[in-house]
């Protein structure tokens, strides 16, 4: 559960900057976002 928790907030983190830089990114990193956090949720779920 551990991974879990360190990964989310880290992940957010990295994708809001890329927002911020590159804004044409925002659906592809959305998706992504969602992507992992579900993968992760599913691993330690």
């Amino acid at each position: 559960m551990y991974l879990h928790i360190a990964l989310a907030p880290l992940i957010s983190l990295i994708a809001g900057i890329l927002i911020l830089i590159v804004p044409r990114l925002l659906n592809y990193i959305v998706a992504i976002y969602l992507i992992v956090i579900g993968i992760l949720g599913m691993i330690h779920g």
